[in-house]
């Protein structure tokens, strides 16, 4: 058998391939949009990609299934559940596909999703302990998948924590301690709440250390797996949807179209959004007036995600020789709308000094004294509930930042205003989106709570 996990660390996605080596039939599932490594792969292995699986309808990432069936020929197949509007098979519960002597078995594990289906791979037939499970979205290590995500249409997130449950319990948990577990995200990704860093595990480590698996009713675990959710990004309906239709395909060699600075002011004025990818403290030195800051360096795509709409244009601004990273990042979400990027970016901040404009970056010392000094301070916490519930700066208005756009009516944007986050990278995005839409006097917190929870208990522990 061969056997390789990819791991995208920007979306904390996990992809893989199965193959058998006698006959050199291989089997992709969940893989990314752009398809160059499973290619190489193939090509590595001298194996063929004759089905590409998915377990679910992602919601998180644009799958690259179309992508590579144009490319290999390979059939698309999904759980029986799953209706998509393009021609794919259907797998059912307790299907076996025979590789050679490498084979894999379905079954049906809904909860995540109505449809969501685990792969049991057996590196022989008679194997009685499996080489290892394929758990998609239904269970990560440390967590398992969260029920309450607009992928699931149709039912309740109560509803579909009870389909987790049987499918945890009367299915996954079933399965010998030895099998080894391979998730479909790691730590950071949106689908989960308490994901570890591990990118495989086994069903005895899960079933004795996972909180999800402890001995609970089904009441109970409907309760601990559906609160202290994360705001899931805004995309996720979006994707969730484009991953069941044919659409276009992403040409991941293909660099986004230059631009001169008349076009770039043409499009933003017709509504496009200028997109700055520079690093937070890069975008505070001097960025294009108008412009959206959300860093490459972070999880930049599930963040521009959060705070541009699908059906909005984008225009990159990026550091020179970054511009195709940008641009298939975007893709992997399903942005395909990148009508360019800006030529030469610095020097057009030489040539154009009126149409560039600093940003305000605080430290925790600076905050407090504001926070001392200006009455009517407007002070913003961008973090996710479940951070918020952990300590908070007193009067702070909380918006997670994936809800920051519809919620911006709750602010005053003739109040001075500071933003604060985790660390200062969602808060350079948030005064960034404030300043575009007419807030004049916005700053962020460098090190963001954390930076300003240290200088708090240094204080404490002076006086």
């Amino acid at each position: 058998m061969i056997f390789e996990q990819y791991y995208l660390e920007c979306l904390s996605q996990a992809s893989y391939l199965v193959a058998d080596e006698t006959t050199g039939r291989a089997v992709i599932v969940d893989p990314r949009r752009d398809i160059d490594q499973y290619l190489e792969s193939a090509r590595e292995h001298g194996v063929r990609i004759e089905l590409v699986i998915e377990t679910h309808f992602h919601a998180d990432f644009l799958s690259g299934h179309l992508e590579l069936a144009r490319a290999t020929g390979a059939e698309i197949a999904f759980g029986a559940r799953a209706k998509p509007e393009f021609a794919a098979r259907a797998l059912h519960d307790g299907e076996r596909i025979r590789l050679g002597d490498v084979a894999l078995e379905i079954l049906e594990t809904p909860g995540h999703t109505p449809e969501s289906i685990s792969i049991v791979v057996y590196e022989h037939p008679d194997d009685t302990v499996p080489y290892g499970v394929l758990t998609g979205d239904t269970l990560f290590i440390g967590d398992v998948g969260r029920p309450d995500l607009l992928s699931s249409l149709g039912a309740t997130s109560d509803q579909l924590a009870s389909m987790l449950h049987d499918s945890l319990t009367g299915r996954l948990m079933r399965l010998p301690d030895p099998t080894r577990v391979f998730p479909g995200h790691g730590a950071g990704s949106a689908c989960g709440k308490n994901l570890s860093t591990a990118l495989s595990s086994t069903i005895g480590e899960q079933r004795a250390s996972n909180y999800a698996l402890q001995p609970m009713s089904r009441e109970e675990f409907v309760h601990v797996v559906t609160e202290g959710q994360s705001a899931a990004p805004a995309y996720f309906a979006f994707d969730a949807m484009r991953n069941r239709e044919a659409h276009e395909l992403l040409h991941e060699h293909e660099a986004p179209t230059p631009l001169t600075i008349e076009a770039v002011l043409e499009h933003g004025r017709r509504g496009a959004v200028l997109l700055d990818t520079r690093e937070p403290g890069a975008f505070a030195t001097g960025s294009l007036l108008g412009s959206v800051n959300v860093g490459l360096e972070g999880r930049y795509a599930q963040y521009v995600g959060s705070v541009v709409r699908p059906d909005e244009q984008i225009v990159l601004l990026t550091e020179p020789g970054t511009e195709l990273e940008a641009r298939i990042r975007l893709g992997r979400i399903g942005y395909d709308r990148v009508v360019g990027c800006v030529e030469n970016l610095y020097e057009v901040f030489q040539q154009h000094p009126e149409l560039v404009r600093a940003g305000s970056r605080l430290t925790a010392a600076a905050f407090d004294e504001r926070r001392r000094t200006i009455p009517g301070l407007q002070v913003v916490d961008v973090r996710n509930p479940g951070e918020v519930e952990q300590g908070s700066v007193p009067g702070a208005a909380a918006i997670p930042l994936p809800r920051l756009r519809e919620e911006i009516g709750r602010l005053d944007p003739t109040l001075p205003t500071v933003v604060l986050c985790a660390g200062g990278y969602r808060s350079s995005i948030a005064a960034s989106l404030l300043r575009r839409v007419g807030f004049d006097d916005v700053s962020d917190v460098l090190g963001g709570y954390q930076a300003w929870e240290g200088a708090q208990s240094r204080r404490a522990v002076i006086t």
